[in-house]
Parts: structure tokens; C-alpha cells; sequence
């Protein structure tokens, strides 16, 4: 197996102390805080939790209209803040040398299958970034997110993250019973594996819009969540959407959220683990017929798009549709007691 295994010991956490102060630059070793900005108080601060702005980033992309409605100050108290938190990120362009140093902390999380970390540049899936993985059912998308939620949780050297995860489960995938199986065959204690596993079923997709928030929250309140995974990303969608007079406002609304899964990859350095369900294309007269639901929009938004779908012999196999530094390629998997496994 591509992870080690883990060492049984009672002093022994699955995820250290150390990592709740260490990590992103969004946590709060001296990152400056809303009430730093000028006219922008506890009780002003408040308001903006309340709205679901936590940090810098988020009120320096607001317009002043936008913010005095969530703040309750006036216009000009709101472009003053506005200026002063953008003047404090420096939010103008950069060198690719200094960029690349802001990329350094990318963390990369094991899929389990050396196989299949190599279609992935190595090392797994990334943080920073959003996976999208997308295939019939049976074809190993759900699997991959429940071992993913237990490797996210090994020590950085054992192909992990050190941290938490959060599962959005749309269409009650989410089974403890899996997740303690592949525990164990990792020989970790299966209770703190699934104790460091916040999982929320979404019933609407007003709800799973709403969950992205509480992220945020539990990030804010010391939380190391370094996995997000939402399956499946399109379920909801696509049943409150029917039919081609709701489509422009289905994608509106999946755009809006891919986008603001990007936004926390990015600012919270996590990574994002979405699955996604198909369609048999009926104007596809040769090959494949299978298409991704969501059409160009969370084609786009997605950094790594994987298709899935079942092999010879019991096995999976993985291909890489779309990336912005790998090239196309495809691999085989297995499913077994330990998740996602090489043969």
C-alpha cells in the first residue's frame, strides 16, 4: 500500500496539537483583524461575522453599498474601510517568483493508490484547488471521498495533511461503518478518525450553500480543517432545476457556489474534493456517451476534473480529463476494506 501505517499508541493523536496553531496564513498568527480597520468596531465586526465576512479578503472585495447594507454604517465609513483593508493585502499584481513562494504551503493528500497519485502529479490531490471527480454510480467517486476523509488525517510524511475534514453529503452517501473499516486497516483508532470527520447532510441546495459558511465558522474557532468534499456537488441542483426554463437560473446558482468553493480552497489552503453525477449524451453517435452535469461552469471551475468508471476484473479506472499542469492521462484502482488501493 501507497500509506504506511500508522503506529498504535495512546499518546499517539491522529491529528497533533501542534497543527491547530501551525498552517495557512488565514489562521491568526498576526493576521491583521476586522476590528484593525477604521471605523469598523466589536460591534461592527459582529454584524459582518453575522453576514459571513471573517476576514480581510472578503470585506476588500465588497463594494461600499454592499458593506454598509451588512455593517449598517454609512457609504463613506464603508469605502474607507474598504481602501484601508485593500491597501493592507496588497492586492496588485505579483512576480511568478514571489507567487510561487505563496504556493510553497500547498498541501497534497493520498488518494491511497500510488497509481492513481501519479495521474495527480505524485503526491495525491491538492490543496489550493478544487477535484472534481464525476462518473455512473458504482464507479468509485464516493469511495475516493470517504478514504480521502481518513488520509487527510495522517502526519504530512504518511501522505497527509494533519488535519480535518468536512463532508457536505447531499444524497446520504456518508457511512461511519466504511470509514472506521478503512481506519482500521490503517491501524488508526477508528473513534478519533471519525470525531476529526464533520459531516452535515444538506437537504436543499439553499442548505448546501449555506454549509460553506459554517466552514468558515469552525475554521475561525481553531478547527484544522484541511478537506472539504461535497457528494454530490450537482443532486440538489438538478432536482429543484428542471427542465430548460430554470436552466440559466441552475447554472447562476452552481456558478455562485463553485465559486465560492474555490474561494475557500484558496483562502483556508484547503483542499476541495467534489463528485459529480453524469448524463448519457444522446447527440454522441460514437464513443462515450457519459457527460458531466453542469455543463462548461463546473468544467471551469474545477482545477483537476477525473472520470471515473468501472474496469476489467473489479477494478476502476481514473482518467484525467482536465488540469493545468498535468497531462491527460488515465490509470487503474481498486476498491477494497483499506478505500482506494493499487492491485
Amino acid at each position: 500500500m501507497a500509506v504506511k501505517k500508522i503506529e498504535k499508541k495512546e499518546d499517539k493523536e491522529v491529528v497533533s496539537e501542534s497543527s491547530k496553531m501551525s498552517g495557512d496564513l488565514t489562521e491568526s498568527s498576526g493576521e491583521p483583524q476586522l476590528t484593525d480597520l477604521p471605523g469598523i468596531g466589536p460591534a461592527v465586526a459582529s454584524k459582518l461575522e453575522s453576514a459571513g465576512i471573517y476576514d480581510m479578503m472578503s470585506l476588500a472585495v465588497m463594494g461600499p453599498t454592499e458593506l454598509g447594507d451588512a455593517a449598517g454604517v454609512s457609504p463613506a465609513v464603508a469605502r474607507k474601510a474598504i481602501q484601508a483593508a485593500r491597501n493592507m493585502l496588497d492586492l496588485g499584481f505579483t512576480d511568478g517568483i514571489e507567487y510561487a513562494k505563496k504556493r510553497a504551503n500547498v498541501l497534497n493528500i493520498t488518494t491511497g493508490s500510488k497509481s492513481f497519485n501519479e495521474l495527480l502529479g505524485g503526491k495525491g490531490i491538492q490543496s489550493r484547488a478544487v477535484t472534481e471527480a464525476f462518473g455512473a454510480y458504482g464507479s468509485g467517486k464516493t469511495q475516493l471521498g470517504l478514504t480521502l476523509s481518513v488520509n487527510v488525517q495522517l502526519p504530512l510524511e504518511q501522505g497527509g495533511a494533519n488535519g480535518k475534514c468536512v463532508f457536505i453529503d447531499t444524497e446520504g452517501t456518508f457511512r461511519p461503518a466504511r470509514i472506521k473499516q478503512i481506519a482500521e486497516n490503517l491501524e488508526a483508532n477508528p473513534e478519533k478518525v471519525l470525531k476529526n470527520i464533520f459531516v452535515a447532510r444538506a437537504f436543499n441546495s439553499d442548505h448546501q450553500i449555506l454549509l460553506l459558511e459554517k466552514i468558515s465558522e469552525m475554521i475561525k474557532a481553531g478547527e484544522p480543517i484541511k478537506l472539504l468534499i461535497v457528494d454530490s456537488l450537482t443532486a440538489h441542483f438538478r432536482a429543484e432545476f428542471a427542465g430548460r426554463g430554470q436552466l440559466a437560473d441552475r447554472q447562476q446558482k452552481l456558478n455562485r457556489y463553485m465559486h465560492n468553493l474555490m474561494k475557500l480552497a484558496e483562502q483556508h489552503n484547503l483542499a476541495v474534493y467534489v463528485t459529480n453525477q453524469v448524463m448519457a449524451n444522446p447527440a454522441q453517435l460514437f464513443g462515450d456517451p457519459t457527460t458531466a452535469i453542469g455543463g462548461h461552469i463546473v468544467g471551469h471551475a474545477s482545477t483537476y476534473r477525473i472520470y471515473l468508471r468501472r474496469g476489467k476484473k473489479d477494478s476502476r479506472v481514473a482518467k484525467l480529463i482536465d488540469s493545468p499542469d498535468l497531462p491527460d492521462n488515465e490509470t487503474i484502482f481498486f476498491l477494497s476494506d483499506a478505500g482506494v488501493i493499487d492491485e
